[in-house]
C-alpha cells in the first residue's frame, strides 16, 4: 500500500510538470523561436542528466546493436515530437496542446500493434476512434481559424511520433538504465538539431534572456520537464503497473487547460470539453483493456 501511495504521488507530480510545461512553452515561443527552444531545453537537460548520472554512477556502456533504436527515438520522439508539440502550442493554445497530445497512449495501441504485434482488440479500435473524433472536434470546431487549424496538425504530429517513440523504447533492453538511455538520446537530438539552430541564434535577441521570466521558464524545461519528471514517471510506473500508471497522464491536459486558463487568460468552450471527454474515454478503455488482459494473462498462468 505504501509503494501504491508514494508510487502514485510520484506520477502524479511527473504528469502535472508536464501539463505547466504548455504554459511555460506559450510564454517561451513569444521570445524564442520553437526549433531554438528545443535546443535550449535539451543543452540544460543534458547537463542535468550527465550530473544525475555521474552522482548515481551509472554504468554508460551501450551494445552497439541498439544504437540504432536510440537514434530512431531521439529523430522521432526528441527531435520531431518536441518541435511540432512546441510549434503547434504557439500556433494554437495551451489547453490544445496539454489535450491533443493526450491521445498519445491511444495512439499507442495502434503502433504497439504493428510493431509489437500486440494484439488489437475491439475495445482498443474503438477507444483509438473516439480519441480521433475527440481531436477533430477540439481542432476543427473549436476555435476556428488557419493558425489554430495549422496547431492542432502539428499537436496531432507530435502525439503521433511521441507514441511511436514510446513503442520503440519497448524495444531497448530493461537492463538499461533509463537515466543512460535519455542522456544519449538527447545528445543526439542535440547534435541533429545544432546545425540548423547556430546560423538563427543571431536572431534572438539575448537581453530578452536576461529575464527572469524566460531564463527560469528554460530552467523549467530543462531540469524540471524534460529530467526530473521523467525520472519520477518512471519511478513511479515501476511502482505501479503500467496500466494503472497511464490514468496518471490526464493530470497533464487537467493542469495545462487550469493553467492556460488561469495564467494566460485563455477560454474553456463547450466544444473543447466534448473533444476532451471523448478522448478521456478512448484512453481510459485502452487501460481498462489493458488491465483485463494483464488479469486473463496472470490467470492463464497460473493454471
Amino acid at each position: 500500500m505504501k509503494n501504491t501511495l508514494i508510487g502514485s504521488l510520484y506520477l502524479i507530480i511527473a504528469s502535472s510538470i508536464w501539463g505547466g510545461m504548455y504554459v511555460v512553452v506559450k510564454v517561451l515561443v513569444a521570445v524564442i523561436p520553437p526549433l531554438e527552444l528545443v535546443w535550449m531545453r535539451y543543452l540544460i537537460a543534458l547537463v542535468a542528466l550527465v550530473i544525475i548520472g555521474l552522482v548515481t554512477r551509472q554504468n554508460w556502456r551501450i551494445n552497439r546493436r541498439h544504437f540504432g533504436i536510440i537514434i530512431a527515438i531521439a529523430i522521432i520522439g526528441y527531435v520531431i515530437s518536441i518541435v511540432t508539440q512546441e510549434t503547434g502550442t504557439m500556433l494554437s493554445t495551451a489547453q490544445m496542446g496539454a489535450i491533443i497530445t493526450s491521445t498519445t497512449p491511444a495512439f499507442m495501441v495502434l503502433f504497439a500493434s504493428l510493431i509489437l504485434k500486440e494484439r488489437l482488440t475491439l475495445k482498443k479500435a474503438i477507444s483509438v476512434s473516439l480519441a480521433t473524433i475527440g481531436v477533430i472536434i477540439i481542432v476543427g470546431i473549436d476555435d476556428i481559424n488557419m493558425s489554430s487549424m495549422l496547431g492542432g496538425v502539428s499537436l496531432i504530429i507530435a502525439a503521433l511520433t511521441w507514441a511511436l517513440m514510446s513503442v520503440l523504447i519497448k524495444r531497448i533492453p530493461s537492463d538499461y538504465s533509463q537515466i543512460v538511455v535519455t542522456t544519449y538520446a538527447t545528445l543526439i537530438a542535440v547534435v541533429v538539431i545544432t546545425p540548423f539552430v547556430i546560423p538563427k541564434l543571431p536572431q534572438i535577441d539575448m537581453n530578452d534572456l536576461t529575464n527572469p521570466t524566460i531564463w527560469g521558464g528554460l530552467i523549467y524545461l530543462g531540469v524540471i520537464s524534460t529530467s526530473i519528471a521523467f525520472l519520477l514517471w518512471n519511478r513511479g510506473l515501476q511502482m505501479l503497473s503500467a496500466s494503472s500508471g497511464g490514468i496518471f497522464f490526464f493530470f497533464q491536459p487537467i493542469v495545462g487547460t487550469l493553467l492556460g486558463w488561469l495564467i494566460l487568460g485563455e477560454t474553456i468552450s463547450i466544444t473543447f470539453w466534448i473533444g476532451s471527454i471523448l478522448i478521456l474515454l478512448g484512453v481510459l478503455l485502452v487501460i481498462k483493456d489493458g488491465q483485463e488482459e494483464q488479469k486473463h494473462s496472470n490467470h492463464s498462468f497460473s493454471l
